[in-house]
């Protein structure tokens, strides 16, 4: 039976601990979390030894402490070895918020000003990235309880908003409202409600829209070969 943590806000910002926090409190919803979102997680040795995107999260919230209080070198070393140890290269500007959640891990890229909203679910694979060499800004926001599918690609100074799925190896480089499904190359909203009992894990459940579209090209070509025999019949009896 899964556990049930505190309710989940319906935000377009994302909300990233308070620095009166320290780091210890979002650790722990980083940990708890995994035991709801993750049913591979059988007992808290195994989460705490052997899951990277934890320890990536460990090592980040460290490295972030130092970087808002201006200590120079020693965060991005950090996130350096963070990056050696688990595959997930995470900056140490960027804003992770509690019950964050990394499964598997392996290949994430989280840009210097990104943002990831509460209780977000990031599989492996996908990059929160910039798309040029501007200064301020330049890397995604993501609200909270927002699902990124493994290989997706979310480029750009955009908002992702709270309860957004990005389905696997999408490239998103516009805003995304909230609740709203996106897929494809470029990521397309497919869906803008969602069914609030849909579960975060259940996120291979997205419409094929390609599918939906062939589907729907293959029944008009029959309607039309139908057509095309009535009026070849009746052209025969004419004659």
């Amino acid at each position: 039976m899964q556990q049930t943590l505190n309710p989940i806000q319906n935000s377009n910002t994302a909300k990233t601990p308070d620095s009166t926090n320290g780091i210890f409190e979002p650790l722990w919803s980083d940990f708890r979390i995994i035991f709801e979102r993750d049913p591979a997680a059988r007992n808290w040795l195994e989460v705490l030894f052997c899951y990277p995107g934890f320890h990536a999260l460990c090592l980040h919230r460290l490295a972030h402490w130092l970087y808002r209080h201006k200590i120079a070198f020693f965060p991005r070393l950090i996130s350096h070895l963070g990056r050696f140890l688990t595959g997930i290269e995470i900056h140490p500007g960027a804003e992770i918020g509690k019950g964050v959640f990394i499964d598997h891990g392996m290949g994430v890229v989280i840009g210097e000003t990104a943002i990831v909203g509460n209780y977000s679910l990031i599989y492996q694979g996908v990059t929160l990235g910039g798309t040029g060499k501007e200064t301020g800004k330049r890397h995604p926001t993501l609200g909270e309880n927002v699902v990124v599918g493994a290989g997706a690609k979310v480029l750009g100074n955009i908002s992702i908003g709270a309860g957004a799925r990005i389905g696997a190896g999408s490239v998103v480089l516009r805003d995304v409202p909230n609740d709203c499904t996106v897929v494809g190359i470029p990521g397309r909203n497919i869906s803008h409600k969602q069914s609030k009992h849909l579960s975060p894990l259940e996120h291979g459940k997205l419409p094929d829209v390609e599918a939906t579209i062939i589907r729907s090209l293959l029944e008009r070509i029959e309607q039309l070969e139908q057509q095309v025999q009535i009026l070849k019949t009746q052209q025969s009896k004419v004659k």
